[in-house]
């Protein structure tokens, strides 16, 4: 161990090293085969998915157009009308016959002269992307109450109003309310095209549930966002929030009841991140998505609170039976046979058989004896019918301090199975509790980290930021028998309509990358081992300005399958470091390995739309390596080491 004293030039300490004080070091990795550590967890890293940033709506949601349902008015958001000059009409938001009870409002227009063009447009999220030769379907509820003498047709735009595709509805339409659909292929390329509809004709005409779906989508999700996610290949989703879940109030709740069946009698709901969602992804396709993904799917519910950050709305607890009812009957839901009340309606959605639900969580960032009161009442009901299921209990939104120790004395002293933990700090504090779970009780709760990220400066996606996390997860990876499963948050971002910086995935309306943070992510998860390695890394200890840093952070792992050795090294300081391995006889290398590496030339790279790959592995093979080698490993990196042996 030794002290070295470091000036700060700025706030970051990854970069305020002094050259000089790390010159040449001398670090040597003792990896110890003779004894095994633990069994690293099979749902150690997986996803968190929480509509924020328009993660869903305008995001992985296929949908192109926005507000399609009318539900939400700003006065009328995303839509325009616009009517030929002495056109003689009206439009308006209108609730009388809705297409169903949870579809109350739709747009009517009644119109005297039926020689005047009127134009409908929406150009969804920063305009409509078009493919040439794709096929888009497109489709609308419509109503005449007072005959309509006239042609509707729809057409795809570009920014001058040139049809790039065009298709009738008709001219004759009934006073009840019918879906009408067309398939549109645009003969151009389009970054930002419009629907509209036209009418010329006089008469009252309704519309509503207009929809603009690609061809090319999976289950009604956006293909190149999806293929993020494989990417990933997360070992569990954790869905759909969050906060989300609480809702700002219980009457905005997430309540999955609404988000499952037809997609035009799904309840719309204003969420507390401040849009509307249409709920085309609910709890039926989170499940699918899990399934698609091989991951385990763990469905988060309302408490009985809306958020208590944003302060709480308390149900009473003589009035819990629905919350405590919406989680049993979502277990039917996902479990039941199919001749169950809520298996059958899952088997009619088209999954006879059940997804094999095994946790579930209560409760997001909760805490207090208001939660304490009411969690109690969800695990009891939920033990008594189903016993196999385990319940994940909320920790509050701080990492430490008093309502997190509180918390925590609760869970240990309350038989609690798997505690949820949050943890949003700054690099330095990751870098400085690597070994945060090597203290914990080896004999209480398991410890889910349901959302974490570094937050560098300006809550940015550096590479600061990753290293950072890269360096808490190789603690994260050493302690698997107590943190099981772990996921970054949030997940997706979507350029211009941001709430949360930062966050895993950026996308637009035709683009997508993953930050340095994705990428560590997928580098850690594409290489878990199957046992901890014991092993040790000596002068390793920094001392600056009164705080202890590693020089280096590391985990070693095992492979059965392919018989390597895994080593990840971290070093989150900007000159290189010359290590040295030593390997201990119970494993013997074959000499080759592959070398896989995040770095970069600045430690606040980032990735962008215009440079996407900026900051991502790259990967070399090596040979002619023995039990013992020296590497040295560059600068604000991140490095995993497959070693090929002959066997454990």
């Amino acid at each position: 161990m030794r002290s070295t004293t470091i000036i700060l030039t700025l706030v970051f300490l990854a970069v305020s090293l002094s050259t000089s004080a790390l010159a040449n070091p001398d670090h040597v990795l003792k990896v110890d085969p003779s004894s095994l550590g633990p069994e690293v967890s099979s749902l150690l890293y997986g996803i968190f998915f929480e509509d924020i940033n328009h993660a869903v709506d305008g995001g992985l949601y296929a949908e192109m157009i926005r507000n399609r349902s009318f539900e939400h008015q700003d006065p009328v958001e995303g839509w325009f009308a616009v009517f030929e000059s002495d056109c003689k009409a009206t439009f308006s938001i209108e609730t009388d016959r809705p297409l169903n009870k949870n579809n109350t409002k739709y747009l009517s227009f009644e119109i005297q002269s039926d020689d005047k063009l009127i134009s409908l447009s929406n150009d969804g999220y920063d305009g409509i992307p078009l493919k040439k030769g794709e096929r888009y379907l497109f489709s609308v509820f419509v109503r005449s109450d007072e005959e309509y003498n006239g042609e509707i047709k729809v057409m795809l735009v570009d920014t001058k109003g040139e049809p790039v595709a065009e298709k009738s509805l008709g001219t004759a339409f009934s006073s009840e309310w019918e879906k009408y659909s067309v398939e549109l292929q645009p003969n151009e390329s389009l970054d930002d095209g419009r629907l509209i509809i036209t009418m010329k004709g006089s008469g009252k005409i309704s519309f509503d549930m207009v929809s603009l779906f690609p061809e090319e989508n999976w289950n009604g999700m956006r293909i190149d966002l999806l293929e993020m996610l494989e990417e990933l290949k997360p070992a569990f989703v954790r869905f759909p929030g969050g906060c989300l879940v609480e809702g700002d109030s219980l009457e905005n709740a997430y309540r999955w009841k609404d988000t499952i069946g037809p997609i035009e009698e799904r309840k719309t709901n204003y969420n507390l991140w401040g849009y509307h969602q249409s709920y085309g992804i609910g709890f039926y396709e989170y499940l699918l998505l899990s399934e698609h993904l091989g991951a385990e799917p763990i469905p988060i519910f309302n408490a009985g609170m809306s958020c208590q950050v944003r302060g709480a709305e308390y149900c009473p607890m003589d009035e819990m039976d629905e919350w405590v009812r919406n989680v049993l009957d979502f277990i039917e839901f996902a479990n039941g046979p199919s001749d169950s009340l809520w298996g059958s309606k899952r088997s009619e959605l088209g999954h006879p058989e059940p997804f094999n639900v095994k946790y579930i969580g209560i409760g997001n960032e909760n805490w207090g004896t208001e939660y304490h009161d009411r969690f109690p009442l969800f695990r009891e009901a939920v033990k008594e019918k189903y016993p196999e299921i385990t319940i994940i209990f909320s920790g509050p939104p701080s990492y430490e301090g008093a309502s997190f120790n509180r918390a925590w004395r609760w869970a240990r002293s309350n038989g609690i199975e798997i505690f949820d933990e949050h943890m949003y700090a700054v690099p330095e504090w990751m870098l400085r509790n690597t070994d945060r779970y090597d203290k914990y009780d080896r004999s209480g709760p398991k410890v889910m980290l349901g959302e974490y990220a570094a937050h560098a400066a300006g809550t940015r996606n550096t590479l600061q930021a990753a290293i950072a996390e890269a360096a808490l997860m190789t603690g994260l990876e050493r302690n698997s028998d107590i943190v099981i499963m772990a996921a970054y948050a949030p997940l997706f971002n979507r350029e211009g309509w941001s709430q949360w910086t930062p966050d895993l995935i950026w996308f637009d309306n035709t683009r997508v990358y993953g930050t340095p943070s994705y990428h560590v992510q997928k580098l850690f998860n594409d290489n878990t081992g199957d046992v901890i390695i014991p092993s040790s890394l000596t002068d390793e200890d920094i001392e600056i300005i009164g705080y202890w840093f590693k020089s280096l952070y590391h985990v070693c792992s095992y492979d059965y399958e392919s018989k390597e050795l895994i080593i990840k090294i971290v070093n989150p300081w900007p000159e290189e470091k010359k290590l040295r391995i030593e390997i201990g006889e119970e494993v013997q290398i074959t000499g080759k390995a592959e070398m896989i590496s995040i770095t970069s030339d600045n430690i606040f790279d980032e990735n962008t739309f215009q440079n996407p790959d900026k900051v991502r592995p790259k990967t070399v093979g090596m040979s002619d390596l023995s039990n013992e080698f020296t590497l040295t490993f560059s600068g604000n990196s991140v490095t995993v080491l497959r070693l090929e042996t002959t066997g454990l």
